[in-house]
């Protein structure tokens, strides 16, 4: 049984090197992020190499008393400590027994397409995504194409934190080497595209960048890559298809080159963002609805599924409605999305964070940045007489927000979401109004999302991955409502000391 790590070591002390440090909150709803520090950053750390090893031995020991096949496909992302925590997650993967299969650099949907490739029942993928450097994290899951939710991560932690992991005979070792271009391949099967549509593809310097200039000019597009070197100082943006900061380069490059398209993917490659040909950077969920039309229309009553950030159009869009598709609202978070998904056994599944889930016949039910640049290439091809803005402008109008989060720490931000709720369904219930118009609906399956008389809504939650709350705000008839209802979700957290500042604002 390994010793129970400490919540918090002073760095620069014998204790740091020589106990585990593995921080409690580093246990998300549906993976695992820490803050593992880059030199001089006055941070103190969440994580040290021997938390790392504990996390690794708690896992195979998690896979044990599951009776899964004790067999794990392991990755890392391009940062220059993770590397280094994937062989020390390795280590305590094979002292608890698993047989372990190194795939090297990966994309996380590589690092998932790797279970189908190598019959892996599990995958660790070591990365921190779209967050800054110096954050670390692992992606995990045991029955593919799943990943962790809220049960498997809550077991992993107690067993973690109490020192519960066993040490098990039978690990092993072994570097697979060919699964990128394995999972370029499947990715590009069967897909050519019928003209060479010119494409910008952002990466951030994130480790996209290492896979989708290649796979977009194997399926016949004109690629012009930018920010795609490897560099893990993220000297130009933090590679996230959700901030505008890469949005705004995108639209740069889009209208300097006269591209079709631009599609930016995040550090990790499980998703993909779009600014049309006018250098208009579209939200994640309305690509969403364009995609949705797009592939209902070629299979009969699409099931789809949606995250509660997104859009009010996939129930309300009339070519969607005419394609007999139907959309099922659900919580946030690729775990919950990609289950949901897979329950329903919906053709695909949107979260306005980009992450899409392409089941079959289309993809293998897991997100992946990839596969979705090619269904917006696809969908782009089927129309050769519309450019991509004639297709965003094809859709009804609808003024949205940005994803906005001001910092509210881990330790508190689901207190606060609690009151908050409280807050707004005394509000419904009392008839309070926002903007001059009652409250006509409150969803709390993931926070609170409100809706006023005129389709208008406003959502506040928590982010599951970061020390952040998250809001966004859209509405049907005016950009003056969304801006009204984002000014009072702003008079209302500033009540909360909790609550710091907001990263953007409309």
């Amino acid at each position: 049984m390994s010793r129970k790590p400490e919540a918090q070591i002073a760095p620069n002390s014998y204790a740091f090197e020589t106990t585990a440090l593995v921080k409690p909150t580093g246990f998300r709803e549906y993976d695992a992020r820490w803050w593992f520090g880059i030199p001089g950053d006055g941070k103190d750390p969440e994580l040290n190499l021997y938390g790392v090893r504990a996390l690794g031995e708690g896992l195979g020991t998690l896979m044990h008393e599951r009776g899964i096949d004790p067999v794990i496909a392991v990755g890392h992302d391009f940062r220059h400590y993770n590397m280094g925590i994937k062989m020390t997650l390795i280590a305590g993967l094979m002292n608890a027994g698993i047989k372990v299969l190194d795939i090297g650099l990966a994309l996380s949907p590589m690092a998932y397409f790797s279970q189908f490739h190598l019959n892996a029942a599990g995958v660790a993928m070591v990365t921190a995504s779209h967050n800054s450097n110096g954050w670390t994290g692992v992606k995990m899951g045991i029955e593919p194409p799943l990943t962790f939710g809220p049960d498997e991560m809550a077991r992993l932690k107690a067993i973690v934190l109490n020192g519960e992991g066993k040490a098990r005979p039978g690990g092993s070792y072994e570097y697979v080497d060919g699964v990128r271009d394995a999972y370029i391949d499947d990715v590009a099967k069967g897909v050519k595209l019928s003209r060479p549509i010119k494409v910008i593809a952002a990466c951030g310097n994130g480790t996209a960048g290492a896979f989708a200039p290649e796979l977009l000019k194997r399926i016949g597009a004109e690629v012009i890559p930018i920010e795609c070197d490897l560099d893990y100082m993220f000297p130009h943006y933090n590679p996230n298809p959700e901030a505008m900061e890469m949005l705004h380069a995108m639209r740069d490059a889009v209208l300097e080159h006269g591209a079709d398209v631009a599609l930016g993917f995040d550090g990790d490659g499980d998703r993909c963002g779009v600014v049309d040909n006018e250098g208009e950077e579209i939200f994640a969920d309305k690509v969403g609805v364009m995609l949705a039309r797009d592939l209902s229309a070629i299979h009969a009553n699409a099931q789809f599924v949606v995250d509660v950030k997104s859009t009010g159009l996939y129930h309300t869009d009339p070519v969607l409605k005419a394609n007999g598709a139907k959309t099922d609202y659900y919580k946030t978070g690729h775990s919950y999305i990609k289950r949901r998904v897979n329950e329903l056994d919906a053709l695909v599944g949107f979260e306005k964070s980009g992450h899409y889930f392409f089941n079959a016949p289309i993809g293998r039910g897991y997100d992946c940045g990839l596969v979705s640049a090619v269904a917006v290439l696809q969908m782009l091809d089927r129309n050769p007489d519309k450019s991509f803005a004639d297709l965003r402008r094809d859709l009804p109008t609808t003024y949205g927000s940005p994803t906005m989060s001001p910092y509210c720490s881990d330790e508190e931000k689901y207190g606060v979401v609690d009151r908050i709720i409280t807050e707004i369904k005394h509000a419904a219930d009392t008839g309070e109004t926002i903007i001059g118009q009652s409250i006509v609906d409150v969803n709390t399956i993931n926070g609170v999302r409100f809706t006023l008389e005129d389709g208008s809504w406003g959502l506040i939650r928590a982010s599951s991955n970061t020390p952040n709350l998250v809001v966004v705000v859209e509405s049907p008839t005016a950009k003056e409502n969304t801006v009204g209802i984002f000014r009072d979700i702003e008079r209302r957290l500033a009540a909360y000391s909790e609550v710091g500042a907001f990263d953007q604002k409309i």
